[in-house]
């Protein structure tokens, strides 16, 4: 993994306990910085000595290279053997060049796409300092009000698994001493998306089957990819907090799967095992937590007061805690750190880096690639032609739409959808009016006026509503995912005046969309498309790019369909009329039908995909054979696209209930106009494979369905047997 022949075995030998237990303990910067002397309460709280600081293994929560040199540099002259901090930032999707949030570059569908810009993310944090990334975020979800959504790519496991690789095999390369590359963290182990009541920090209560199945497929993709450090998550599960739970951490994680790399708290983790009610004081959490595996206690009182007495008491034997030390020093040399402690970075290269007109590129080309087209009834793409265009809405001018985990990223190097489309039309006359706030308490309609007299004034309206920015993101659950404040009642009034308008969505989660839904002709989905938001917008609205994103998270209906996932299992009594009417003595609803407004893997397009068939080379197969599976698809319009072509798999009879559909391949293709192309998979055993009643991964001979088409129309089956 690296050139460094640095011996760190010889080093450990050197080194005192406290030089040791030092290097497995986490401290925000502003401890370590100039302003150390300002910190004596945070110190006292978390039982730093001033011996304690001057031997810390790593650091996280700083801004710039400026800052990191400053810090290693005063390290390095106060620790005795000049042993250099590790710098790790939450770098989840940019670092001064933002792109879409996870859950919309989920949307792209487009492992590649994710592996450039976590290449060009890699590139800039690692010249900003950063020599770790708290990144990918891979916990699978179901239920949209957890504000963590915004961080994952959804409730299907196998493209929560493939863009999770994909981020860890970008980040560190071949090589994590170049410095082009920066190590990863896959987070949250484990379990953390299935928040009781999608509320962040909740606990969770799942059985081993469904862990299994859906929420531990990516983690292990992750570790498979090589990422060196995992972080699990703040919640219980199943009664037991993940940083101090022996099953998940040493059975699963190390003894099943192999698992040697760094474990890392996150914030204060191990503290919590107080609040709890697991541990009874700071030294007991710290014990539990480092007998789990916990090698690095991320900013809690734990191993900071604690572990050195653990060891001289015996309770930590110093054989254990020398294993957990190397690791980490094994991390620094495999970084270069012990030649170069900055890795590469220099305030020269990030100022070059940083928003470089490449990178703006890049983007902008992944918020187009990310944003789903969820309606259109023949709106969009609008002309150029317009000269009267009215930009009405709480997002219509701002640059806050970066998304949560925005790292240094600013609002104020956003393009905004007003900036965006004065660049593409500066000959169009273009209004710009709030029309009314998007915070969900302010129900202010004084602003309805002047955007009413825009839009009758307009030959175009552009609609740009959602949710703040901070409505999402960790400790940002919403009991009701509806639009905020008076949004819904806005885009009644426009439309009653012009109905040639599409709404532009800015979120960081999917919303209840019902209301919108019947008011607007056309709705795009831009989730919290980052630094070149405004400039993607105005291209996917007139034209200049064409929509390709597909949902990967249900959009409810109604927030009483939470948690709501297309995965679901078979029941003994489904429903079987049409969804808008209730069924009596079925899986149903009253007042509200079934399924999602908008499914996952829906997304339109302004070209005209047609699946014209669907071919399997054999209707049977054994163990050790394989299905060639072959889809046509014909792009009926004039204009090119592409197309997320998805294959789905359903298990017709097995000794546990299976989903109704499950997404086992999927390919995005570019399709010219009049182009008719064929898209082809392999279906082999282990994709037939599940846990069964009694934990065993199986898979059982039997009847199955394939599906291919649109997400909310799979047309195309067929029909074979595993003997």
């Amino acid at each position: 993994m690296s050139k460094s022949n640095f011996d760190t075995r010889a080093l450990l030998k050197k080194m005192t306990l406290e030089e040791k237990v030092g290097q497995l303990i986490q401290l925000n910067s502003m401890f370590l910085g100039e302003t150390t002397a300002d910190i004596t309460g945070p110190k006292q709280e978390l039982g730093v000595s001033d011996s304690m600081l001057s031997k810390i293994g790593s650091t996280l929560n700083f801004h710039s290279f400026a800052e990191v040199k400053d810090i290693q540099d005063r390290h390095m002259s106060a620790d005795r053997l000049h042993i250099p901090l590790l710098f790790m930032m939450d770098v989840i999707h940019g670092y001064k060049t933002i792109y879409p949030i996870p859950l919309g570059m989920g949307a792209s569908f487009d492992p590649e796409l994710v592996k450039e810009c976590s290449k060009m993310a890699s590139k800039e944090a690692s010249a900003g300092g950063v020599h770790l990334t708290f990144t990918p975020m891979v916990d699978y979800v179901r239920d949209p009000r957890w504000g963590r959504v915004m961080e994952t790519c959804g409730e299907d496991p196998l493209l929560n698994s493939i863009m999770g690789a994909a981020q860890v095999e970008a980040f560190q390369g071949d090589d994590i001493s170049n410095p082009d590359n920066i190590a990863a963290c896959v987070k949250h182990f484990a379990a953390y998306g299935g928040a009781e009541a999608g509320r962040d920090y909740n606990t969770v209560e799942i059985s081993e089957r469904l862990l299994r199945e859906y929420y531990f497929p990516a983690y292990k993709a992750c570790i498979d990819a090589g990422v060196v450090m995992l972080m699990p998550s703040f919640n219980s599960l199943n009664g037991v907090p993940s940083i101090a739970n022996k099953w998940l951490l040493q059975k699963v994680l190390k003894e099943e799967w192999g698992f040697d790399g760094i474990i890392i708290s996150d914030y204060n983790a191990v503290g919590e095992l107080k609040t709890h009610g697991i541990a009874e004081n700071y030294k007991d959490a710290a014990l539990m937590a480092f007998e789990c595996g916990c090698d690095i206690d991320m900013m809690s009182a734990g191993y900071c007061s604690s572990l050195c007495r653990l060891v001289e008491e015996g309770k930590v034997s110093e054989e254990k805690l020398d294993k957990a030390v190397l690791k980490v020093l094994e991390l620094k040399r495999a970084l270069g750190l012990f030649e170069d402690p900055y890795h590469g970075g220099s305030a020269e290269k990030e100022k070059a880096l940083c928003l470089c007109p490449e990178h703006r590129e890049l983007a902008r080309k992944a918020a187009e690639e990310s944003a789903v087209l969820l309606k259109n009834n023949g709106v969009l793409p609008f002309s150029k032609d317009n000269k009267k265009i009215a930009l009405i809405g709480p997002f219509a001018s701002t640059g806050a739409i970066r998304g949560s985990w925005s790292c240094n990223g600013l609002d104020s190097e956003c393009v905004s959808v007003a900036d965006g489309v004065k660049a593409l039309l500066p000959d169009a006359e273009i209004t710009v009016c709030n029309g009314c706030s998007a915070e969900w308490n302010i129900l202010d309609r004084s602003g309805f006026d002047e955007a009413i007299n825009a839009a009758k004034n307009a030959d175009i309206v552009i609609l740009c509503l959602g949710e703040p920015q901070h409505y999402s993101g960790e400790g940002s659950s919403r009991a009701d995912i509806v639009l905020p404040g008076v949004q819904n009642e806005l885009a009644k009034e426009i439309i009653a005046v012009n109905k040639n308008t599409a709404a532009l969505l800015f979120n960081g989660r999917p919303l209840v969309l019902t209301e919108l839904d019947e008011t607007v002709p056309a709705i795009l989905e831009m989730w919290f498309p980052g630094t070149e938001g405004g400039a993607a917008a105005a291209n996917l609205l007139f034209g200049d790019a064409n929509p390709s994103g597909k949902v990967t998270m249900s959009f409810p209906r109604s927030v009483g369909q939470c948690p709501i996932y297309y995965n679901h299992p078979s029941t003994g009594r489904p429903k079987t009329i049409p969804d808008d009417r209730h069924q009596p003595y079925a899986s149903s609803y009253i007042g509200c039908g079934n399924l999602p407004l908008y499914p996952f893997g829906h997304g339109l397009s302004y070209s005209d995909f047609v699946y014209e068939s669907l071919t399997l080379d054999t209707d049977k197969m054994t163990s050790d054979s394989e299905i060639k599976v072959s889809i046509t698809v014909r792009n009926n319009s004039g204009r090119a696209g592409k197309e997320a072509v998805q294959l789905y798999m359903h298990d017709l009879f097995a000794s546990t209930v299976r989903p109704i559909q499950s997404l086992i391949a999927f390919k995005k293709v570019e399709i010219g106009a009049g182009e008719t192309v064929t898209v082809d998979f392999t279906i082999t055993e282990p994709m037939f494979r599940f846990y069964n009643a009694s934990c065993e991964f199986v898979s059982e001979p039997g009847k199955f369905e394939v599906s291919t088409g649109h997400a909310d129309n799979l047309i195309l089956t067929k029909t074979f047997v595993l003997e």
